[in-house]
């Protein structure tokens, strides 16, 4: 159709703006094969495109031990964020949490501790003491705290996940997968970023006993800053792990490795290739306008399209140039349209591959003309579409 045509023109024009093409034909980027890693599963996102770069048995149900915490954390995120705790809160300590076993943030039972000293045990120490004492004043009990677990699972698209407790302790059908994992930590970033720093806390001390965070890559890379560690017989030795350099940020999840040192190296690995190799570009912004399209029948005889949201696209490192866009709205757009309302689809390729496709929306509200323009209007879009 004519009308798809021209907003096609349209749009490659402003990716040209956005994108600054220094050459009329882009050249090939070569990129190697990933590198082997040495874990049962394994994945690496870039958490604002979403981008799978490398993966290897990423849906596979397996114990997420410690890594359970990083849900944990969330939902006390969520709480903080909505107000409904706070940071000061003073929780009692219950002899359940002071008796859970495993790594411990050393709570003593029948005392008081503020809910910011125990997410950052939950977070840094590892503490299933602190995790339980958490669940418990959140929600009540833990088990009614795993309910919320689960909820929020499949909210963030956590399809193979089910959580058993608030800890990681080795427990039937508490399992997780390192795609779920990282989803759950990509929300983490994105959702609570005023929490996010504690994540690259090196160090916790509580009732005068000082722990080091597990997660030995802080130490080892500056760009590294987050997430979790997580240990059990039964799940070998896990870790997810994010960086950033420049604008672009990664997440890599390794689960089953054979020793914490192998776990670290590992994550190494896929953060150093996909940082080698790759880049995330902001295409569009929130709020963006990408063009003006006609309405018919409305008060007005253009509505403002665009992007309510920011979209990102993860490309191999110099492939800017290869970018090919394309818009395709509706072919009639009718008077009354509303903010939000859907008018069709951008789409943004990268050799014949899509890396994005999202949804274009009316920026503006039109709304329907008086009688007679929506006559005229109605007449001249029968003369058009009869001669198209």
């Amino acid at each position: 159709m004519a009308f798809t045509r021209f907003f096609r023109v349209i749009l490659t024009s402003l990716l040209l703006v956005l994108l600054p093409m220094a050459q009329t034909v882009a050249q090939s980027v070569l990129i190697p094969s990933p590198p082997q890693i040495a874990a049962s599963s394994y994945i690496l996102m870039d958490p604002l495109s979403g981008r799978v770069i490398m993966d290897e048995n990423s849906d596979e149900r397996l114990p997420p031990a410690s890594l359970t915490k990083m849900m944990t954390a969330y939902i006390v995120e969520r709480e903080l964020d909505e107000g409904r705790i706070n940071m000061s809160d003073m929780v009692p300590i219950s002899v359940n949490a002071w008796r859970t076993e495993g790594s411990r943030t050393f709570v003593r039972e029948g005392t008081q501790v503020s809910v910011e000293d125990l997410l950052r045990g939950v977070i840094i120490q590892s503490g299933n003491d602190a995790s339980v004492a958490l669940a418990e004043f959140v929600a009540g009990s833990e088990s009614a705290f795993v309910d919320i677990m689960n909820q929020q699972a499949r909210l963030l698209g956590m399809q193979d996940t089910n959580f058993v407790n608030a800890t990681g302790l080795p427990a039937p059908e508490h399992y997780s997968t390192a795609h779920d994992l990282a989803l759950l930590a990509k929300a983490i970033i994105n959702d609570y970023p005023e929490n996010y720093p504690i994540y690259a806390e090196k160090h916790f001390t509580f009732n005068d006993i000082r722990q080091p965070n597990r997660n030995s890559l802080l130490w080892r890379d500056d760009t590294v800053d987050g997430l979790k560690t997580g240990h059990t017989e039964e799940a070998g030795y896990c870790l997810v792990a994010s960086a950033k350099r420049n604008d672009t940020r990664f997440i890599a999840v390794v689960m089953g490795a054979d020793s914490t040192a192998a776990r670290a190296q590992e994550v190494q690995k896929m953060l150093n290739y996909g940082f080698r190799y790759y880049e995330t570009e902001r295409l569009f912004s929130e709020g963006q306008e990408l063009m003006q399209a006609r309405v018919w029948g409305g008060n007005s005889d253009q509505v403002s399209v665009g992007i309510l949201d920011d979209v990102y696209v993860t490309i191999p490192r110099g492939a800017r140039d290869s970018l090919e866009s394309v818009i395709e709205l509706d072919n009639v757009i009718q008077a009354p349209v509303s903010v939000g309302d859907e008018l069709g689809q951008v789409k943004v390729t990268h050799d014949g591959k899509t890396v994005v496709d999202q949804p274009v929306m009316a920026l503006s509200d039109v709304p329907e003309g008086g009688f007679f323009k929506r006559i005229w209007d109605a007449i001249k879009l029968f003369f058009i579409q009869l001669f198209e």
